[in-house]
């Protein structure tokens, strides 16, 4: 991977990052309804569908780096455990203290009571969205979600890339029927992500070097152009009418959008293939870009939790309460994420030191 694109990624993950904070943070309930406009074009979700097309361009890269399902395995499963098990542990705590400040700030449909090792095992198992295990929600932790999302289309992945005949096909479909169509119907824009990666290393690269301006700005402009005309609106509506159910999102839950998600991963991939032909030849580092990209994950799964308990705890005359809590939200997931997600090199080197597995993944390699 180009450092320039590599730069630019980043850039993405911390956008999309704060385009989520912000969304949750224009709920009525915490803000009054005052920036409600971001509620209304429903940029959150759409910034979660971007975070599925840089994470399928960027799994394809590591199992083509990887190079064995064991360390395939090994590193997606630290990456995200390392992670999400303290985010667990951290909502848990967070809600059990705001709703004893005030209960009328924890109430359903944003807020799911649950035991902690409930929690933890729904959460460690990435079954809080599959159909054989059930919907749930992890206590006020809604962003959670696309975890459950992102580590089907991972294993799913990991399978069709490392394992080869009857096997394969017999996993893909076991994989499939765990965790059920309402994960799969996002997965096109995931897979959208690993594509651009196999276009853009192959050996005869990406040939074309003229218009990057286009396709890097053609990306976008397709983009709001469909926000404009309403678009989402309509092939939800269609989605609606189509499967002759009114209300779709009890039956699709966050795919409840699909049709316009899909097309949100092809202008993300015509942007992205912009980009790598305008910085393929870009050189030098930005590190505090790198640094603020590199608590985005902390940011995420931390954030609406830190939201609600900031919210049951700050009195609403409070001076400039906005600012504290959205300022507040993104400073623990900061901290957390110089405790926890910083931490992962220490944590994985001390993981093969007992995981023999890894310490010689051609031993696990599928014939």
């Amino acid at each position: 991977m180009n450092r320039g694109l590599s730069l630019w990624l980043d850039v993405l993950r911390v956008g999309a990052t704060l385009v989520v904070v912000l969304s949750h943070f224009a709920y009525p309930r915490f803000t009054r309804g005052d920036y409600l406009v971001i509620r209304d074009l429903n940029l959150g979700s759409d910034a979660v569908v971007l975070f599925f097309v840089v994470s399928g361009f960027v799994i394809a890269y590591a199992a083509q780096r990887d190079g064995a399902p064991g360390t395939y395995g090994f590193n997606r499963l630290t990456r995200l455990w390392s992670v999400l098990i303290p985010a667990i542990v951290l909502t848990f705590a967070f809600d059990r203290i705001g709703a004893s400040i005030d209960p009328s700030t924890y109430y359903a449909p944003f807020y799911q009571p649950m035991g902690l090792w409930d929690m933890i095992l729904r959460g460690v198992s990435f079954s809080n969205e599959w159909t054989s295990a059930g919907r749930v929600r992890l206590g006020t932790n809604g962003p959670l979600w696309s975890l459950s999302y992102e580590a089907a289309y991972y294993m799913l992945f990991g399978v069709a890339v490392f394992l080869r005949g009857p096997r394969k096909w017999a996993l893909l479909i076991a994989g499939a029927l765990l965790v059920g169509p309402r994960v799969l119907l996002l997965m096109p824009a995931w897979l959208m992500g690993a594509w651009l990666w196999r276009h853009l290393s192959r050996p005869e690269g990406d040939v074309a070097h003229q218009g990057g301006w286009r396709l890097a700005l053609g990306g976008p402009a397709l983009y709001l152009a469909c926000l404009a005309a309403g678009l989402p609106d309509l092939l939800r509506v269609l989605t609606a009418q189509g499967m002759a159910a009114a209300h779709i999102d009890g039956m699709l839950g966050f795919s409840d959008e699909f049709l316009w998600n899909a097309l949100i991963g092809v202008f993300a991939v015509v942007h992205l293939l912009g980009m790598s032909r305008l910085l393929g030849n870009l050189r030098g580092d930005l590190p505090a870009l790198r640094w603020l990209a590199g608590a985005s994950f902390s940011v995420y799964v931390t954030h609406y939790p830190a939201l609600h308990l900031l919210d049951a705890i700050l009195p609403e005359t409070a001076l400039a309460r906005d600012a504290q809590l959205l300022l507040g939200s993104l400073a623990i997931g900061l901290i957390f994420a110089q405790i926890f997600e910083r931490r992962i090199g220490p944590l994985r080197a001390g993981l093969r030191r007992i995981w023999p597995a890894r310490a010689n993944p051609t031993a696990m390699t599928a014939r």
